[in-house]
């Protein structure tokens, strides 16, 4: 392994989650890290080491990311785009693929979907500031230089990150961690309800207030009398559904299986008295991706080469 193999590897982490905060799309952010990696790769005999490694990969990664956002419209959830639904039978209104956030699988609460599609709601440059500074705890000097900008120019886009932010509660206070015992307890409703067809149980479950969002759709349904005819029509019959507990975004959600297909995942945002919202990605590649702990490809695309025991691939398959 080269020292530059080893040092991007240490890094793929951080660098793969900054550029899913960057973009809303993990598929994007493996492509985005790769194109670093490559990049990187071939600008690492001059590297004269005038700033750290991670400030150099994180530039790099950065401007790789502020290009793929401005070359297409931000992501979001259904319910960032208009109203909740009043017709619970209306015809499908699909999303296109580039246009809705997609899950991120594993426990880091600073990937919840709330923050992220917030995140997405920011000009790419602020988006950017934001993230180095208060998630990556860069200086502003720091910030600076990874975006070639002043250091005012900096303390003024974070100001205006911060004040577009300040009014969405995107950490509320009553958010439960995905591996304690009440969100173990309200999944495991969830499971059940699901496969026992038992829609009253599942109703149960959910906060008065809860909202229940199914990607690709634009629709969206606010409150426990609008989200239950959805699930009643959902659940179907004993034994249509089996599903796989997982954490993605930091929430606690499932792999889904309809006729023992796979058909999509669901993330729960759990809280203190119950299930406060269900976002489903009707996407069955993303379920055979996730739960084989490969990188996500697009529809058609296929994956070349090894992948590492941890799920990762090989630096030198990626950059060579």
């Amino acid at each position: 392994m080269t020292d530059f193999e080893r040092a991007a590897a240490a890094l793929r982490g951080e660098l793969l989650a900054h550029s899913y905060r960057m973009l809303g799309s993990w598929h994007e952010a493996e492509d985005a890290v790769q194109e670093t990696y490559l990049r990187g790769w071939r600008a690492w005999t001059g590297f004269e080491e005038r700033s750290s490694v991670r400030t150099w990969l994180h530039r790099i990664a950065t401007n790789v990311c502020l290009n793929a956002a401005r070359d297409r419209g931000r992501r979001a959830l259904p319910s960032g785009i208009g109203a909740p639904a009043d017709d619970v039978d209306g015809p499908p209104d699909p999303l296109p693929p580039q246009a809705w956030i997609e899950p991120f699988p594993g426990d880091r609460a600073d990937l919840r979907l709330a923050l992220i599609a917030a995140m997405q709601t920011l000009p790419p440059t602020q988006r950017a500031v934001l993230l180095l500074r208060e998630v990556l705890a860069y200086s502003a000097a720091d910030v600076a230089e990874i975006m070639d900008m002043s250091v005012g120019a900096v303390k003024s886009s974070l100001q205006r990150a911060r004040a577009r932010l300040a009014d969405v509660d995107v950490q509320p206070d009553d958010i439960v961690e995905p591996h304690s015992p009440q969100a173990r307890r309200l999944l495991d409703a969830y499971i059940t309800a699901f496969q026992t067809a038992n829609v009253d149980a599942l109703t149960a479950a959910l906060r008065a207030d809860a909202t229940l969002e199914l990607l690709p759709d634009r629709a969206w349904f606010a409150g426990v009398a609008r989200c239950s005819p959805v699930f009643a029509t959902a659940v179907g019959r004993p034994g249509d559904w089996r599903m796989d507990r997982m954490v993605v975004n930091g929430q606690p959600a499932v792999a889904a299986y309809l006729h023992g297909q796979p058909f999509g995942i669901a993330a729960l945002d759990v809280r203190h008295d119950g299930i406060a919202g269900v976002t489903v990605f009707a996407d069955p590649a993303l379920v055979r991706r996730i739960t084989v702990g490969l990188p996500p490809r697009r529809a058609g695309q296929d994956a070349a080469g090894p992948v590492q025991p941890d799920g990762t691939w090989p630096i030198r398959m990626r950059c060579g």
